[in-house]
C-alpha cells in the first residue's frame, strides 16, 4: 500500500549549487574533524563560497552522509572513512547508485522521492514546468502544504544539473558536473525550449546486483517474502529508485539468488516471490562487494 499520511514536502536548500564531484567527501572530512559550517572560517577551510558551505551542508544531508546534528550517519563513516571506508573518493560507480539510492530514499530534498517514486511513472517525458503543476496539484489537493512556484523550479533546475549526462559537453571541468551524471538514468531528447527529459525503465546493466540486494535489505517494509510487484514498484523499491524494467528487475533477483544460498527467488501459482531464509546485516553485502 502507498502511504497516503501527509507527507512533509521539503524544497530549496542547495543555493542553486549542484552537488559538486568532491563536496561529500570534503565535506565529511571537515565534520569528521570536528568543525562547524558556521565557523568563520569554514569558507577558507573549505575553499568555497561562502553560499557554497550551506550548500555543502545541505548535499551531505540530502545524502545521509551527516544527520541533522552534523554528525556522519553511518553510510557516510562507511562510504568516506579514510581508513575504513568503502570508496572515499567514488572511484567506483556502485558507490554514486549508492549516493541516488539515499538521496531518493531519505527524503530531504523532497524532489528527488517525488520524481522517482511518482511522477516519471505518470509523466513519460516531462521538463520543469510540468513538474511544477505537478507539485501545485499536490499542493491544491492538500491545504496544509505551501508551495512556492519559484522554489520548486529552482530545485528541478538542480535536478536536472545533477543527473543530467551531456555527452557533447566535454569541455566543462569535471568539478562542476553533477555527481549523479555518470549513472546516466536522466536522458534528454530535444533542444532549447523543445527539451524534454525522460526516465525510461530499463535493464540497467551497469548497476551492481550487489547495490539492489543492500536496497532491499535496507528497507523496514520489507519482510522475509517480498513479491515481485513490490520490488518493482513500491515506494522506496528498486524498480522505483533505479528505472529497472521488469526483465532488468529479474536477472537482478535471479543473480542474487544464484549467489547467495539465503535467498530464493519462487514462482508458486503466478506468485513470484523472493524470500530469506535468513535476513543478513544489509552492510555485510556492501563490505563483501568492496572487499572488506
Amino acid at each position: 500500500m502507498e502511504n497516503t499520511e501527509i507527507t512533509k514536502y521539503t524544497f530549496s536548500g542547495h543555493d542553486s549549487f549542484q552537488c559538486r564531484q568532491l563536496w561529500l567527501k570534503k565535506g565529511y572530512d571537515y565534520v569528521q574533524e570536528g568543525k562547524n559550517f558556521n565557523d568563520e572560517d569554514a569558507v577558507v577551510q573549505l575553499g568555497v563560497g561562502k553560499n557554497m558551505v550551506s550548500s555543502i551542508r545541505f548535499w551531505l544531508k540530502a545524502f545521509n552522509i551527516i544527520n541533522n546534528k552534523d554528525i556522519p550517519t553511518e553510510f557516510g563513516k562507511r562510504l568516506f572513512d579514510d581508513e575504513t571506508g568503502y570508496d572515499p573518493f567514488l572511484e567506483d560507480e556502485a558507490s554514486l547508485w549508492l549516493l541516488h539510492y539515499q538521496l531518493v530514499k531519505n527524503g530531504y530534498a523532497s524532489i528527488y522521492s517525488i520524481i522517482f517514486n511518482e511522477f516519471r511513472k505518470e509523466k513519460l517525458f516531462f521538463n520543469k514546468e510540468t513538474f511544477v503543476n505537478y507539485v501545485k496539484r499536490i499542493g491544491e489537493s492538500n491545504t496544509d502544504l505551501n508551495f512556492n512556484e519559484n522554489t520548486v523550479a529552482k530545485d528541478f533546475i538542480v535536478f536536472a544539473n545533477l543527473y543530467k549526462n551531456d555527452p557533447e559537453n566535454k569541455d566543462v571541468e569535471d568539478s562542476f558536473s553533477g555527481i549523479l551524471s555518470e549513472i546516466e538514468l536522466l536522458k534528454t531528447t530535444g533542444k532549447g525550449k523543445e527539451e524534454q527529459f525522460y526516465i525510461e525503465n530499463t535493464e540497467r546493466d551497469n548497476l551492481p546486483v550487489a547495490v539492489v540486494l543492500f536496497t532491499i535489505l535496507d528497507n523496514s517494509n520489507y519482510g522475509n517474502s517480498i513479491s515481485l510487484n513490490s520490488l518493482e514498484f513500491d515506494l522506496n523499491s528498486p524498480g522505483s529508485i533505479f528505472a529497472l524494467n521488469r526483465s532488468g528487475l529479474l536477472n537482478k533477483i535471479s543473480e542474487i539468488g544464484s549467489e547467495l544460498k539465503d535467498i530464493t527467488f519462487t514462482d508458486q501459482a503466478g506468485i513470484k516471490e523472493l524470500q530469506f531464509k535468513n535476513k543478513s546485516d544489509a552492510y555485510k553485502i556492501l563490505d563483501t562487494y568492496y572487499g572488506k
